[in-house]
């Protein structure tokens, strides 16, 4: 299987993820009701399933913009073809009215759908399958409560061989291992709940482990870091104090940057402001902090030297050229030293983000700007505006470069060329 056949994979699963994830239940009764105490049971745990789909992030995939919630039919255009997320309101017709308990289950745990079907792992099923069947029958609840939608789903448009759901049995053999999550009884309560969430429903290892060439993902890997397929994002390992590590991070940093979007470590941009926006900031504080101790916690997998900076190596007229563009565009948010005024604006000097070995985030920073999420903690974010249209191909590498290596950062120069490829990539 080809690397490739992964992205479409991952892909068309992430729209077939949610696919599976509803059942709907009867409005509650009157408080006089003698169902009541019954009917408050019923409102628990469809409250309860809201938070899961929530800490799950079902809505990014199945809504399109603008669209009902749920509702499916969102386009996700990979090199292979396109995929149409499905409908997941309980529509008899269309959606998944008709799936029981039991077949959201099976769909969360195995990867496999109410007719049998075997779901590509762009639901990430793999990651699903941790969760446990309460959890999972509470999410189902929730996804039968939400207002049915009849929108008929749109077949998948992938070229052969991709669209052979056969193929999938090799991937499964490989790369997929069923199973609720089991608590590691050498850890704290906190420590397991936030392993739970991570490795379970929040699934982040889909984004920060490297796709091997037969599509799949090494648990060996895991959280190592890599390409965000079709996106053309760097998901940085969590495993490195040299990328995304947060091994030397304080704990409320840490807290503050997945559930308000900043923090004065750092930001959140693209598609990690996505998640922290549709599903990050509703969850509980205790959640939250969990998921921090436990990421913290990661066993840090750095076997070299942190490498020096290579300032010395760069042209001396490209400095200059990326100094004077820092000092016209840069400098008024993020000072002449590069340290900031956090949490509005990140600090550039010692920034992990900045100096990791791929640099294109920082391109696409500087060529598109960006805001972190609007979120309930920061309601009013501060952004930065985009850069490409005032700056050319050479000075997006030089001022790149210049930050990368300067303030003795460690990162290493960026071509023009590669400002020119991400510029290629953006929608116009």
């Amino acid at each position: 299987m080809r690397l490739g056949l992964r992205i479409v994979i991952v892909l068309v699963v992430l729209a077939a993820a949610a696919a599976g994830v509803v059942f709907w239940m009867l409005p509650g009764a009157l408080p006089n009701n003698p169902n009541a105490v019954e009917t408050s049971a019923t409102t628990q745990v469809i409250n309860r399933g809201e938070y899961l789909a929530r800490a799950g992030d079902c809505v990014a995939c199945h809504t399109t913009p603008n669209g009902k919630p749920f509702a499916g039919g969102r386009p996700m255009p990979t090199p292979f073809g396109a995929l149409y997320v499905p409908n997941i309101t309980p529509d008899d017709d269309t959606g998944i009215g008709h799936w029981t308990a039991d077949d959201f289950y099976r769909m969360m745990h195995k990867g496999v759908s109410k007719d049998g079907t075997l779901m590509y792992p762009a639901m990430p099923f793999a990651s699903y399958t941790k969760v446990t069947r309460s959890d999972s029958d509470a999410i189902f609840s929730y996804l039968m409560s939400v207002t049915p939608v009849k929108q008929p789903n749109r077949p998948h448009e992938l070229r052969f061989p991709f669209n052979n759901r056969d193929l999938l049995l090799g991937w499964r053999t490989l790369y997929f291992k069923e199973g609720e999550y089991k608590a590691d009884a050498s850890q704290s309560a906190q420590w397991n709940r936030g392993a739970y969430l991570v490795q379970g429903l929040g699934h982040c290892a889909m984004c920060h482990s490297a796709i091997n060439a037969l599509g799949g993902s090494s648990e060996s890997k895991a959280f190592e870091g890599g390409m965000i397929p079709n996106q053309n994002w760097y998901a940085p390992s969590l495993t490195s104090n040299r990328e995304a590590g947060l091994g030397n991070w304080a704990l409320q940093d840490i807290v503050d940057l997945l559930q308000i979007g900043t923090s004065h470590r750092g930001t959140t941009y693209g598609p990690m402001a996505e998640v922290v926006y549709n599903s990050l900031q509703y969850l509980s504080d205790a959640d939250v902090m969990a998921m921090a101790v436990y990421l913290k916690a990661l066993p840090q997998r750095d076997s070299e030297a942190p490498p020096t900076s290579q300032a010395r190596l760069v042209n001396p007229a490209v400095m200059e050229t990326g100094r004077k563009v820092y000092t016209a565009q840069c400098a008024m948010c993020h000072g002449d030293e590069g340290k900031g005024n956090t949490p509005a604006y990140p600090p550039l000097a010692g920034n992990q983000s900045i100096t990791m070995a791929s640099p294109v985030n920082a391109i696409r920073m500087v060529l598109n700007g960006g805001y972190p999420p609007g979120t309930r903690k920061n309601p009013r974010p501060h952004g930065m505006p985009p850069f490409s249209h005032l700056l050319n191909d050479a000075e997006v590498a030089a001022v790149v470069t210049y930050i990368r290596v300067a303030w003795n950062n460690s990162g290493t120069p960026v071509a023009a060329a590669q400002a020119s490829d991400l510029r290629k990539l953006q929608p116009e």
